[in-house]
């Protein structure tokens, strides 16, 4: 007989990691839309604001939730910087601009990953809290982390922030005007090169972002990149290619998946019962579950 506690208390952790998972997999989207890029350095961005962290967060007075922030800033830096070598790889005589863009990004994932083996070895990390030490209390259901309550909290505000930005900005009509026709954006006189830039910064700041609330709740390893990335991916298909609002459902979606799996199932089946999702909805309905996405 399944335990209704344990059944409540694997949804409510569910759904807390799902909302850490949509900071992930909402930046992704983004760059796909608006690039037209499938970056396979979504999981390294994911690691190194992990590592960022588990190396930031003792200077800071020992709390994690105090590099949030700073990830963002320091990775939105480093996608302004990033994304002028990945637009020159994609434009011009070059064929196949997608392959390019998977073979860039496919490469730029491997220097991360070696870099930070090289750096600071095989070992994982954690990300230290000092304040989030203890668990929320909630009558009927069980008790659960300060820590997962938290990031999910922060990780929702962080996300409202950044759709306030994307349907109530200048910036952020450009960004989707750019991501349903950018011909036509060009032609009303977006600057297409500079909100490409932005977009890029705003995915790899979130995505980083996303890496300090994993690294909070697990820890910090060289070899986890591949894990979130193949999660992204799922989020994506999951919310239809192209439809970004989806993606809030299909992240909560994965983290009540990846929590049911891990408890009634084991946590070894994760991806296989993550693949059988995706391949089934691919079947039945390749629009995505909200039947908004781009299915040619």
């Amino acid at each position: 007989m399944v335990s209704t506690e344990l059944l409540g208390q694997s949804i409510v952790n569910g759904l807390l990691l799902g909302g850490i998972y949509v900071t992930v997999g909402v930046g992704f989207a983004l760059v796909f839309g608006v690039l037209e890029i499938i970056d396979f350095a979504v999981g390294e961005y994911v690691m190194l604001g992990a590592f960022m962290g588990a190396i930031v967060a003792p200077v800071v007075g020992g709390e994690g939730l105090f590099v949030v922030p700073l990830a963002f800033v320091a990775f939105f830096l480093v996608g302004m910087i990033v994304q002028p070598f990945l637009h020159h790889v994609t434009t011009g005589d070059r064929p196949m601009p997608l392959l390019m863009g998977l073979v860039f990004t496919f490469g730029l994932a491997i220097f991360m990953r070696g870099s930070v083996l090289t750096i600071f070895g095989p070992n994982t990390r954690a990300v230290p809290t000092k304040t989030l030490e203890g668990g929320i209390d909630v009558t009927g259901i069980g008790t659960f982390p300060e820590v997962r309550v938290v990031t999910a909290v922060v990780g929702v505000l962080a996300l409202v922030a950044f759709m306030y930005y994307l349907y109530r900005t200048t910036g952020g009509t450009a960004i989707r005007a750019i991501a349903e026709d950018r011909d036509i954006a060009r032609l009303m006189g977006v600057n297409i090169n500079r909100y490409q830039s932005i977009a890029y910064g705003v995915y790899a700041g979130l995505t980083a972002t996303g890496g300090v609330f994993i690294g909070l709740i697990y820890s910090a390893g060289p070899g986890m990149g591949l894990q979130y990335t193949a999660f992204a991916f799922f989020m994506i298909v999951l919310a239809g290619l192209g439809y970004l609002p989806g993606i809030i459902i299909s992240g909560l979606v994965l983290g009540l998946a990846q929590s049911l799996t891990a408890v009634y199932i084991g946590g070894e089946l994760v991806f296989f019962v993550l693949f059988g999702m995706i391949y089934v909805l691919l079947l039945v309905r390749p629009e995505g579950l909200l039947g908004k996405g781009e299915v040619s």
